[in-house]
């Protein structure tokens, strides 16, 4: 599940050691093992925080600020279609509910936007990155070394929130990172011991039915 309040709790360096040790086995094509990795903790962690969130509110005032700030790569349809755009509504209107925001509300949908940008308050933040050399097909590999990690980190008693939202501020984040010109942004990810207090992570998305997307030929 994607877990969005975290709690303090400090997670020891050499859990999350085992954690990436355990994630490096996900296969690859021709085992390139494609994945690069940023642990953000503290004031690296912080600082970008700021960083971001800053731009967020300043975006918001100056909607032409966009331009500035676009995604390496399309993570999502350029056109929605149904299933899919029904069950993005789906999804986000049922969190908005659950936290209380209505429509037209966009002060609050920014606070809560804005939320990833703060890792949840997770006291981790990791930036995945690929070489740009690297095909389409990598991307499918990285998915399976997100898997593992957030079923590695479940195993120990902590939880995940992958985020794409922060595609958007590369051009902020790859410099904090140290990451290299030939470096693109992935994802990002908030990793840490959820907070079981918070509504918010009572929240579970519908699955289809397995009858809906499989197709048994015999």
């Amino acid at each position: 599940m994607s877990t969005r309040a975290f709690s303090q709790q400090a997670v020891p360096h050499q859990t999350l050691h085992d954690i990436l040790q355990v994630a490096s086995r996900a296969p690859s094509g021709t085992n390139t093992q494609p994945w690069k990795v940023y642990v953000l903790q503290g004031q690296s962690r912080d600082s970008l925080v700021a960083k971001v969130c800053a731009a967020h509110d300043a975006l918001r005032a100056d909607p032409a600020l966009a331009a500035q700030y676009r995604e390496e790569y399309d993570y999502y349809p350029e056109k929605w279609v149904s299933p899919y755009i029904d069950r993005r509504r789906e999804n986000g209107w049922g969190l908005y509910n659950l936290l209380g925001i209505g429509k037209g509300d966009k002060d609050k949908m920014h606070a809560q936007h804005q939320r990833n940008y703060r890792f949840f308050d997770a006291p981790v933040g990791l930036m995945f990155t690929i070489d740009r050399v690297m095909g389409r097909g990598s991307l499918l590999d990285y998915g399976m070394f997100l898997q593992n990690i957030m079923v590695a980190a479940r195993a120990r008693g902590l939880h995940t929130c992958p985020q794409a939202a922060w595609n958007g501020y590369a051009s902020l984040i790859m410099p904090h990172l140290g990451a290299g010109a030939d470096e693109m942004l992935v994802c990002g990810m908030a990793l840490g011991y959820a907070d079981e207090t918070e509504p918010v992570n009572s929240f579970h998305t519908p699955r289809v039915a397995v009858s809906e997307f499989t197709h048994f030929l015999t």
